[in-house]
């Protein structure tokens, strides 16, 4: 497997009540699901949350004691449509997955269930990928919260405060008949703590039990005329029973200041970065003792008006730390506040950043020009330049020149890339090369690690529409033409959406585009997890099962499986057949070569081992012959490989800088390959680094250098006999 692997940290699972927990939040969260008795748990990987699967995955020991069914998703929806179980038992069940993109694809499962409501908690885990550190789109789950009307949970990034959240939030969803979402922003993911642990307890109502005493209520399916009274279900008794819990259990916070005459309102997500910037303007301490009282909503949704009122009733002004847009919640507090006849002033986007992660700076800024404008802190003294005096006597003889051009038109940008070794790179590298000869054709791309395709050096792909949607982004295209599209998806985004959005879809409706499907063993752009077509042999789930079978089982005809990707010269020559061949219907490549990363994270400690073991192991790397390398530098600008890079040429009559391979090389061959298959440059070299070898190695090797340093010796003479 290829899995990270979470062996030690499971460990801490079994911890019993009272022990200390001390660990990672998304790990505190799985401790969290053991002590509320949950009785499933499924979920598509993604960060932030990628880790919490693979600790389960790592765990299942643990959760088959507690008879906890686990399961790795095909996909966000199918994660959501497990929560079904908790429809009609009592059930409590948890999924997990990356927001906003999980949530778009379960919106459908999610939209069903909060209409028809459950009996057992349902919890759905969304990773907050938002902000500086997010891959994705910039949206909030906030707003699917509100349309669908389930309750949104956003706990202060501390592990108390999650592992409540947590176990809250099962009891909120069984209170109130609704799911719950708990949101982890990427921080609150990854912050380490401690707690103190409880008793896991397995599930009192079992799946077992739910199989042998099956229950039906026709009222809980969304289907006329029920569909119609769910509606006014969520808002005559679902939000006020949600409202009740959320009072009496005290799930917001209140913190007190030393003064009532202004105050801050702020998710709890936030909680962290505001206490940095009042402490660094005075108004709290380290320890989070502040002076200004605090309103912690660690329910972002629904806002409960009465702790609103009661909180703003009496202030001159509020502000409201409200992450990302729209403002919803300021929007909700500015109309209570109104409808109340509370008189206290409002302030959120008007001093705060409408849009984007509220960093300490940005927080810093907006706090100090809230308490600034009610006078609780002094403006910042305006401060005159400093003109530094240097005495003529320690003056330097000489000034450095300033530089003749800005370091942007020095040092060229490093947008992100693939990895050194990937087997994805030689797959662009030979679409580059059919792009000579057939012209630029639309590239339809895809989630994944192959989306780096649309920046330098290959500048291919035209649009992205989604995980696995790469060939439904093409099927627009689908007319008579001179040139076909060409669209890209990986196994993982395959076997989430791809096989029936995008190869059923083509087959149905006879395209006759090309599909590429680069299958690199796991879904590598989550964290190498194994899926279907995985050649793991994995203990827990099937695997092994051929991509081309799948395809053509849909119906796909033309279908070619490449097993070797860094094989350029027949990458590039099958490309050029499926654009070229007059067969009509969908085309479909599969480009196979294992993820380099998870094969060296697999390879490289048995490499150690076996050295250490006084093995003999043979590695490959490859090189440049500086004395044959002409500086064109193809091998850079069609491969980008990380271990490509330029030396100065040894050759004193040659002024252009000659390639050079670096350590981190992994020998895969690709940089030769395509200077090769481009018929650009022989100066590539393969060597073998030999650990632990033989006497005749040995042997071999000492004649070698004898003979070789004899003839480097007699060129030296030679040279000094005509030297000037």
């Amino acid at each position: 497997m290829a899995e990270r692997s979470f062996v030690e940290e499971v460990k801490k699972l079994k911890l019993a009540e009272g022990e200390v927990f001390s660990g990672e939040g998304i790990l505190a969260v799985t401790k969290a699901l053991l002590e509320s008795g949950v009785a499933y748990v499924a979920g598509y990987q993604g960060a932030p949350i990628s880790h919490l699967m693979d600790v389960l995955a790592d765990a299942q020991d643990i959760l088959a004691e507690q008879g906890i069914r686990f399961e790795n998703s095909a996909s966000e929806a199918t994660a959501a449509a497990t929560l079904a179980a908790s429809v009609n038992y009592p059930l409590r069940g948890a999924v997990t997955f990356k927001a906003t993109v999980g949530t778009n694809v379960a919106s459908d499962a999610l939209a069903n269930l909060a209409s028809g409501g459950v009996t057992g908690g349902a919890l759905i885990i969304v990773g907050e990928d938002y902000g500086e550190g997010s891959s994705i789109m910039q949206e909030r789950s906030h707003a699917f919260a509100m349309k669908s009307q389930i309750w949104l949970l956003d706990p202060r990034p501390n592990l108390p405060s999650i592992v409540e959240a947590v176990k809250a939030g099962f009891e909120l969803s069984e209170a109130s008949s609704t799911p719950v979402m708990l949101q982890l922003r990427i921080r609150a993911c990854h912050v380490h703590g401690q707690f103190i642990a409880g008793a896991n307890r397995p599930p009192e109502f079992t799946l077992k039990d739910a199989l042998e005493q099956p229950q039906r209520d026709v009222s809980r399916i969304v289907l006329p005329p029920a569909s119609f009274v769910h509606e006014q279900e969520k808002v005559r008794q679902r939000w006020p029973a949600a409202v009740r819990f959320i009072e009496e259990r005290k799930l917001n916070e209140f913190f007190e200041g030393d003064s009532g005459e202004l105050g801050v309102i702020v998710q709890g997500g936030s909680y962290n970065t505001l206490m940095r910037a009042l402490e660094r303007l005075g108004l709290a301490d380290v320890y989070g003792n502040t002076q200004v009282p605090l309103y912690v909503m660690n329910v972002a949704y629904p806002v409960i008006d009465s702790e609103v009122i009661r909180f703003c009733e009496g202030k001159r002004a509020v502000l409201l730390v409200e992450e990302g847009q729209p403002n919803f919640i300021e929007q909700n507090v500015a109309t209570i506040l109104r409808q109340a006849g509370v008189e206290a002033e409002l302030h959120g986007k008007d001093l705060l950043p409408v849009a984007g992660e509220y960093t300490a700076a940005e927080l810093l800024k907006g706090a100090r020009a809230f308490f600034q404008h009610y006078g609780r802190i002094q403006p910042l003294p305006k401060q005159e330049p400093v003109r530094k005096v240097i005495p003529l006597a320690a003056a330097p003889a000489e000034l450095p020149a300033p530089p003749e051009q800005p370091i942007e038109a020095v040092v060229h940008a490093r947008p992100p890339g693939f990895c050194t070794g990937c087997p994805e790179r030689p797959i662009f590298s030979a679409m580059k090369l059919v792009e000579r000869e057939l012209g630029p054709h639309h590239v339809s791309a895809d989630i994944g690690c192959h989306l780096f395709s649309i920046l330098p050096p290959f500048h291919l792909g035209n649009t992205t529409m989604g995980y696995g949607l790469g060939a439904a982004g093409a099927a627009a295209l689908n007319v008579q033409a001179g040139k076909r599209a060409i669209s890209v998806m990986g196994d993982g985004g395959f076997w989430h959406n791809g096989l029936t959005s995008g190869i059923a879809n083509a087959v149905f409706n006879r395209s006759d585009n090309l599909t590429i499907v680069v299958d690199n063993n796991y879904t590598s752009a989550t964290g190498g997890q194994d899926i279907l077509s995985s050649k793991a042999n994995n203990a827990t789930r099937s695997t092994g099962h051929e991509i081309e079978q799948a395809v053509r089982g849909v119906g796909v005809k033309w279908v070619k499986t490449h097993k070797r990707t860094y094989d350029v010269a027949a990458m590039r020559d099958t490309l050029r057949e499926a654009l070229t061949t007059t067969e009509k219907g969908p085309k479909v490549l599969i480009a196979q070569s294992e993820c380099m990363l998870n094969k060296q994270r697999r390879e490289k400690p048995l490499v150690r081992k076996a050295i250490a073991n006084g093995e003999r192991v043979v590695r490959e790397k490859f090189g440049v012959d500086s004395d044959t390398c002409t500086g064109d530098h193809s091998c850079i600008r069609l491969s980008g490989c990380p271990s490509l890079s330029i030396k100065p040429n040894p050759d004193p009559l040659r002024s252009d800088p000659v390639a050079t391979v670096l350590d981190s090389c992994v020998g895969c061959g690709n940089c030769g390959d395509v200077s090769h298959a481009a018929v650009l440059c022989p100066s590539f070299y393969k060597a073998q680094v030999v650990s632990n070898p033989s006497g005749w190695e040995r042997l071999r090797e000492r004649v070698r250098a004898s003979v070789i340093g004899w003839l480097q010796r007699g060129e030296a003479r030679r040279r000094e006999r005509y030297a000037f």
